[in-house]
């Protein structure tokens, strides 16, 4: 019988089942608290680099559908999870979660006591880690030297993923849209799917870019906004983008940041990022929007914060939202520019849809500027 191994650089070390493909994996190791939605965390770019422990217990009971997915392809390491279900019921499912990783040649463990790897995530931070499938017992040797690997693993920081995530967002030829409502760029960081789709559902006129488009060639499309898209790794490592975001600003162009967007518009006003201990990844985030009051529970999916800073305050930004758990900075907005960011996804997919009219008023942002007006 084939068993799993996954091999942590704090030297622990947890046995399990092998489902999926059968092929080694590393990456860092975090967690989503989401109840459901494990083919759009698969399929969700900002998840590149990482392998995800899935926190309810049972996975895979509604198989995978067309739809459901974010991008054309999982981004996803390997799956950490309690336990697979061995038969799937759903009128649009086409093949079970074990045949679709199996498929795009991800690993998955299933078997592992989840509630205890996260509590060691949250109290030492996101792990490296390596998981290999061999038959047979695991040697102590063996569990040695795969902890030596895990220890070997690429941090997250140093990966160039938007690089490799962006433009692939699921059937590109018809998310690009011809709309009758405001011309909108889409800079393709590792995009989701709906994001797209929130936006041609208002009407926009949807053009995609790569995340390395310059502002001039953004310029020649005559864009009434732009959106910045989320994506995986570490902002510090994008200038072409962040040079983007500033010639944005300096233009007055419409810009709406989401995720990795708001955190490149951060550093475009002058701020500094910083890495979270172990992320926020899950639709139960709650945020308060500083202005109203008004708390909102959001999805989230992301290793980096835009970091508080005089900085912001000088560039004309200021702190719209707030995580509740952490305190962190999940919103920006500019006092006079029409440019604003959110650290959340309001396309929420999986998760809760309450942050849905942001887009709305992005769009009558970039429609404004359409008619003349801003």
């Amino acid at each position: 019988m084939a068993n799993a191994l996954l091999a942590l650089e704090d030297g622990s070390v947890w046995l399990g089942e092998p489902f999926g493909a059968d092929v080694p994996a590393e990456g860092e190791v975090v967690f989503n608290t989401s109840m459901t939605g494990y083919q759009e965390i698969a399929t969700d770019p900002s998840y590149a680099g990482q392998m995800v422990v899935l926190t309810h217990p049972q996975v895979g009971n509604y198989g995978v559908s067309p739809e459901a997915s974010e991008s054309e392809r999982p981004w996803i390491r390997a799956f950490i999870i309690r336990e697979l279900s061995a038969t799937y019921h759903h009128w649009a499912a086409q093949e079970s979660l074990d045949a679709y990783l199996r498929r795009h040649g991800i690993p998955g463990i299933a078997g592992v006591d989840t509630r205890a790897l996260v509590k060691r995530i949250r109290a030492r931070g996101a792990l490296r880690a390596v998981l290999r499938q061999k038959p047979g017992q695991w040697t102590a040797a063996e569990q040695a030297r795969l902890v030596e690997a895990a220890r070997a693993v690429t941090p997250l920081s140093d990966l160039p993923l938007v690089a490799e995530t962006s433009g692939y967002v699921e059937g590109v030829a018809q998310v690009t849209s011809r709309g009758d409502g405001p011309r909108v760029v889409v800079v393709d960081s590792g995009a989701k799917a709906n994001i797209v789709r929130s936006l041609r559902r208002r009407g926009a006129q949807v053009l995609l870019v790569p995340w390395d488009t310059t502002f001039e060639q953004v310029r020649a499309l005559a864009p009434d906004g732009v959106l910045l898209t989320n994506g995986p790794g570490d902002p510090a490592q994008l200038p072409p983008l962040v040079k983007l975001a500033r010639a944005l600003l300096e233009h007055a162009v419409p810009t709406f940041g989401i995720c990795l967007g708001h955190q490149v518009l951060g550093q475009a006003a002058g701020a500094t990022t910083s890495r979270l201990p172990y992320g926020h990844h899950g639709g139960n985030h709650p945020v308060l929007e500083l202005e109203t009051g008004k708390v909102t529970v959001t999805t989230q999916n992301h290793e980096f914060q835009v970091d508080r800073s005089p900085a912001l305050e000088a560039s004309g930004f200021w702190i719209s939202h707030v995580n509740l758990n952490d305190g962190s900075v999940e919103g920006l907005e500019h006092r006079e520019l029409p440019a604003f960011s959110l650290q959340y996804h309001p396309e929420g997919f999986p998760g809760p849809q309450d942050s849905q009219p942001v887009f709305d008023r992005f769009l009558r942002l970039a429609a404004s500027r359409s008619r003349g007006g801003a």
